[in-house]
């Protein structure tokens, strides 16, 4: 099995960890923060919005049986990505939507679908998504791992 990382910020990261557990190939999603200065950040440090880290799920999946395109394809479908620092009742730029991408190959290929989005004539206003390398990746506390699963009472 040759796997892969992607990091994702789609609003608040419970949905979107959810989302992501629910594509076959994927191997793991993991919560956690990215994309700001401070190190080790907590939940309460994120909400306060002034870290500067994004809620995000770092998706790990096997090349040989899910590709980056239709990674990018559930991302771009499972949030609105024309709010800057918003998804729904959600505020704050912790809620902003965002691409850390691990190799140059990644990062081509989510501007390209970026474009590809813009084009389609799909979205109310234009897409404000940052596309941007590897920042440090910050594991949440494990209350916010698998959230939507622990508060379901079943596995996804």
């Amino acid at each position: 099995m040759s796997t892969e990382r992607v990091t994702f910020g789609a609003g608040c990261f419970w949905g979107v960890e959810a989302t992501f557990r629910r594509v076959e190939g994927v191997v793991d999603v993991v919560c956690g923060y990215s994309g700001g200065p401070v190190t080790d950040p907590s939940y309460e440090d994120v909400c306060t919005d002034r870290t500067g880290h994004a809620e995000v799920v770092q998706v790990t999946y096997d090349t040989g049986q899910v590709s980056f395109e239709q990674l990018l394809a559930v991302f771009w479908e499972s949030h609105d990505p024309t709010t800057p620092d918003r998804q729904g009742e959600d505020e704050g730029s912790q809620y902003r939507s965002c691409i850390f991408c691990y190799t140059r190959e990644q990062g081509a290929t989510a501007r390209l679908s970026r474009t590809e989005q813009e084009l389609s004539g799909g979205h109310p206003a234009p897409i404000v998504t940052e596309i941007l390398p590897a920042a440090p990746f910050y594991r949440a506390e494990e209350r916010h791992q698998r959230y939507v699963e622990k508060r379901d009472g079943a596995p996804r």
